[in-house]
Parts: structure tokens; sequence; C-alpha cells
């Protein structure tokens, strides 16, 4: 039991080192395009189906967060209930337009679309209609599962095709890190953990750098804490009042 602790730690441990060697400079670039698009008011919508939507969501209305964050949880695909049918409706083309346009999402805004794999047809669609619209799109999603897997998309092409700044989770192929003697399958996913620290880094660097320009961005209080200071009830319901009618699932 500790070798599979030690195995899975050194694991995830390995695969953050490599994000923090290779990736720096697109995660730059991602906190970068976020700030901008905050200073001009714009809302940054997180978009991702199946498991992908726990990284989207793990942010949102989140203490420590900034409050111009608005997840996108489409019922049909975020698996929640029914999670099976997500599967299929995953790879169904032109729902991730009709999901964007929904969303009446438009620049300044930009966009963040996780997809461990950057192959199901939702995110894809999702990234070209808000190229269409002339939103930045940030994608997070792992280069080497991405590169192995045939394309499902008619474009032929993955979601880090039709991104401004592609990430590269650094996950393996199959989102398994672990093996066990003769089990003849991999186990031990990490794209969730990946992903979901890859963006929060991102906006705690978008943070600083809207601090550092002399902008005071919108930042959400622990809502625990509001039982040792009033202070932090009034401040939170203060942003939630400031953007309940611009985000939808507010």
């Amino acid at each position: 039991m500790v070798q599979y602790f030690n195995d899975y730690y050194e694991g995830v441990t390995g695969i953050l080192a490599k994000v923090k060697e290779t990736q720096m400079e697109n995660i730059t670039k991602a906190a970068r395009l976020i700030s901008e698009s905050t200073i001009k008011n714009g809302i940054i919508h997180t978009f991702g189906a199946g498991h992908s939507h726990l990284v989207a969501e793990d942010v949102f209305w989140r203490g420590a967060t900034l409050a111009n964050l608005h997840a996108i949880l489409e019922p049909s695909i975020t698996g929640h209930q029914e999670i099976s049918k997500s599967e299929f409706l995953e790879k169904i083309e032109n729902l991730g337009s009709i999901i964007f346009n929904y969303h009446k999402i438009a620049n300044p805004d930009v966009v963040v679309v996780i997809s461990n794999s950057g192959n199901n047809a939702v995110a894809i669609d999702f990234a070209i209609e808000a190229e269409r619209n002339n939103v930045k799109v940030i994608s997070i999603s792992s280069f080497e599962y991405s590169n192995y897997l045939k394309p499902l998309h008619s474009s032929k092409k993955k979601l880090k095709d039709f991104s401004d700044v592609a990430i590269d989770n650094c996950c393996p192929i199959g989102d398994a890190i672990l093996e066990y003697k003769n089990f003849h399958f991999k186990f031990g996913a990490v794209s969730t953990l990946i992903g979901i620290f890859i963006l929060h880094y991102i906006l705690a660097i978008a943070t600083q750098n809207l601090i550092s320009e002399g902008f005071e961005p919108d930042v959400y209080i622990n809502g625990s804490l509001y039982v040792n200071s009033r202070e932090a009830e009034e401040h939170n319901k203060k942003l939630t009042d400031k953007y309940f009618n611009i985000i939808r699932n507010l």
C-alpha cells in the first residue's frame, strides 16, 4: 500500500515537474490573456465535458479565486446524471457550437477549454466557434494522448489546433500511471488533478499580473470565514450581486 502511494505520488509530482519545465511560457501567455480580459471587464468561461468539467467547475465561485469566472456546466455532458450517455453526446459535432452561442460569449471574454484527449467534438467545436467570434481560446489537453488518437472530428484536427494558447498537461496516454504485476490494464488517473493545478496556477499568475499593474481584481474570500468575520460574508455578497446578471450560472 505504501509503495503504491509512493508510486502515485512520484508519478503525479513527475508530471507536475514536466509541466513546470515545458509549459511555463504558455501558462504565462494564458495568464496574460486572462488579465487583459479582466481589465476590459471580460468574463473567463471555463468548459469541459465528462470528467474534464471538474476542472472547469473547480475554479467557479471559489474562495481565493477571481470572481469574473463562469463555469459552463452543460448538464447533458458533465456526467452528473446518466454519465454513460455523456460519452456519446460529447462526440456529436456542432453541439459545442450550440453551447457556445447559447451563453452569448463575446470579445473581450476568454474561454478555457479542457479536454484530456483533445479529441472530442464538443470541445473542438466550442473552440472553433470561439475563434469565429474573435474570442481567445486557452486549451488544456494531453498532447501525447491527443497525437496518439485517431481524429474523431471531421476537420481531422485536435483541440490544440484551434487554440490561441495550447497547454500540454503532460499526462500519459490513457490517463493512467500505475501498473500491477500481471494485471492487463494501467490505473491511477491523473488528468483532473493536473488540470486543476494548471488552471489555478494560471489564475494565480493572472491575479498577480492585475495587482502588479495597479488593477484591483475581484477575488472571493473563502465562504467558511463568515463565521469569524461578517466582512467576509458582505464582501462575497457584493461580488455575487455584481456578477449575478452577467454570469448565467450564478
